[in-house]
């Protein structure tokens, strides 16, 4: 798992070195137009992979929102692939505007990891939660409830990353991975979770209380 705290995360630094690069070329050369572009590539870059410190109290059974972004719905259902349950579901859609690094909602530890190859539809349809490329994390908790975090691709990203290993110790709002340029992330809960948020309601990764575990 990523520890460490740099200001940009690290699956950004080819692009922003890149980009850097080639304003300073364009520069040299006198290419105004091209460098003035190549500029605001870069510090696109640098605002899309920014990766900030997070201030959060640790309660017992709290949950925090594994993504930054706006819920796209709060609901109860069976899920047959990860959960293999009863469940809530909370589906968190995280625009090109959204910070992109992911974090764990709870400490526990992590069970198993299940990566799945599929489409790119947009990440804010119902379709892209089952269709989508996606990348799932099954996390136990100390006292042994089960929670799934599913990174989602959607239509413009296309590389989703995720520092967890099978075994890992998860600690709450710690770093999990991130998914480059807009997309998803889907929270499966025990069937008894209460949501304090709703359709709607904006959320920040390792900071807002999505609810408490009983």
């Amino acid at each position: 798992m990523k520890t460490d705290r740099v200001p940009v995360a690290r699956e950004g630094v080819p692009f922003v070195l890149s980009g850097a690069f080639v304003s300073v070329i364009f520069a040299l050369l006198g290419w105004s137009v091209p460098s003035v572009m190549a500029v605001l590539l870069t510090l696109f870059c640098l605002y899309f992979f920014r990766d900030p410190e997070r201030t959060f109290s640790t309660e017992h059974g709290a949950v925090v929102s594994p993504a930054d972004g706006s819920v796209l719905s709060v609901r109860r259902g069976v899920e047959h692939q990860y959960y293999q349950g009863d469940c809530l579901r909370i589906s968190i859609f995280m625009s090109l505007w959204d910070v992109h690094v992911n974090r764990f909602p709870v400490t526990g530890t992590v069970r198993s990891l299940h990566y799945r190859p599929g489409a790119f539809l947009a990440a804010n349809i119902e379709k892209a939660s089952t269709g989508n490329e996606q990348n799932a994390v099954v996390l136990e908790t100390d006292d042994g409830r089960k929670l799934v975090v599913v990174q989602v691709a959607g239509l413009i990203a296309r590389r989703i990353v995720c520092w967890a290993s099978v075994g890992d110790r998860a600690l709450q709002a710690s770093r999990m991975g991130m998914i480059r340029f807009g997309s998803r992330v889907d929270l499966y809960l025990p069937p008894d979770f209460e949501p304090s948020v709703s359709s709607g309601s904006r959320v920040r990764a390792g900071e807002t209380l999505l609810g408490r575990l009983p």
